[in-house]
């Protein structure tokens, strides 16, 4: 007999802290719940929306252990579609998402909108009638070299991120982003050492003369060129389509928050805004309508060095599987076995068994809410599977999740053995 499959509305993965919360679903069906629970508590939004592309973006997905192995094929799978009936339904969707925007920001937030040249002077005049053209900031260009080399026309080497405040009492730390200094900038200085053994460099402007000492930090400009794009064989690779480096949103999280923070992010693709935010010691809340996507973003943060607390709320996958899973009660612990796994979507594809599961944990259930306690996933440093583990006895009936290589999470009671 399989395990008994369950619907679950909230996961809790255990770890030292809670750092936040992935959230599954349309920004449409989910912005008022939103507001609700988050209004004016976010410190910081991060968007890298659909740029209006035309195109559909894929995830190429590793199968089994042996999809780790170098050269090995990978399955692509739909990730989201950037396609619209017409300009102005993209632009009634970023309206939709920039008015949620604002309603979640605190009095003294800020806001970073991810754009490139296509929709580029709309959006700046949508965030100038959404936000205020009096709390525009910065017009910051993020400029890279990977990518093609256009031949009828200058490559194009860089996005734009116009950088807004929820009001004039905003707060920003530019001294949180130091950078190492550009010395080809700097050649053109006189080079000297004051009375205290300080070396500097020096220029004479309107006969005041002007030092710049080597030890003092400096900071970036609105060009940001020293943030590489992520390269083909980077190791944060996720596989998923359009992912941004996690320097990137380090420096737009360190000055615009302060530890403990709350931010936030519309679009959130691979969680590489969640990343960062657990890094930095800041909260995030993070929402995207891919399971692929919030499968991604939650594997990442469950993963070494990271390995923090954090919540999913994601609808249950279909009850379409077999599962066989089956634990063993004992005095303080219990011993938990995933031994089966088969769905029909997973074998359309030509993959069956284990391997299409990307991830499954134990832990117990108390009415819809799942508290995990152990969890194997499969990461480059570690493909291999754990198909038993030791869990302690807590409040709850025993319960495994599973997700599966198209990202859905599902629940099941497995069958206890005495």
């Amino acid at each position: 007999m399989p395990a008994q499959y369950i619907c679950c509305t909230t996961q809790h993965h255990l770890g030292e802290n809670d750092a936040g919360t992935l959230i599954q679903g349309r920004l449409a069906d989910t912005a008022q719940a939103l507001l609700a629970r988050y209004g004016q508590q976010v410190q910081a939004i991060y968007l890298d929306p659909p740029f209006n592309t035309g195109k559909r973006f894929d995830m190429k997905v590793r199968i089994g252990e042996k999809g780790y192995k170098t050269g090995s094929p990978a399955l692509q799978l739909p990730a989201y579609e950037d396609q619209w009936e017409s300009r102005e339904a993209y632009l009634s969707m970023m309206r939709e998402a920039l008015t949620l925007a604002r309603g979640l920001l605190k009095k003294e937030g800020t806001i970073f909108l991810h754009i490139d040249s296509r929709m580029y002077a709309h959006l700046r005049l949508l965030m100038d009638d959404v936000f205020g053209e009096s709390n525009f900031l910065n017009e910051i260009i993020w400029s890279y070299q990977s990518g093609g080399r256009a031949r009828t026309y200058f490559p194009r080497k860089h996005d734009t991120i116009l950088f807004y405040a929820r009001s004039r009492s905003y707060y920003f730390n530019l001294k949180g982003v130091p950078i190492a200094r550009n010395e080809s900038r700097s050649n053109h200085m006189r080079r000297g050492v004051d009375e205290d053994g300080r070396s500097y460099r020096a220029i004479t402007s309107g006969g005041k003369e002007y030092r710049y000492y080597d030890d003092d930090p400096a900071y970036p400009g609105d060009v940001w060129d020293d943030i590489s794009h992520l390269q083909q064989k980077d190791p944060q690779r996720t596989g998923y389509d359009t992912q941004k480096p996690v320097k990137l949103l380090e420096r737009i999280i360190r000055c615009s928050t302060q530890e403990g923070d709350l931010v936030g992010d519309l679009f959130c693709g691979s969680g590489t805004t969640a990343v960062a935010a657990a890094q930095l010691g800041r909260r995030f809340l993070c929402v995207d309508q891919s399971p692929l996507a919030i499968a991604a973003a939650g594997k990442r943060l469950c993963l070494p060095p990271l390995e923090t607390g954090f919540s999913v709320e994601a609808p249950c996958g279909p009850d379409d599987c077999r599962v066989e899973a089956e634990v063993f009660p004992a005095i303080s612990s219990y011993t938990v076995r995933l031994t089966g796994f088969e769905s029909r979507a997973a074998q359309a594809a030509g993959v069956s068994g284990l391997d299409g599961v990307d991830l499954w944990s134990a832990g117990f259930v108390q009415g819809d809410v799942y508290r995990e306690c152990v969890a194997s996933t499969r990461s480059p440093a570690a493909p291999h599977l754990q198909t038993m583990m030791e869990m302690p006895v807590c409040a709850g009936e025993p319960c495994v999740m599973i997700v599966d290589i198209f990202g859905n999470r599902r629940f099941y009671l497995p069958k206890r053995r005495y």
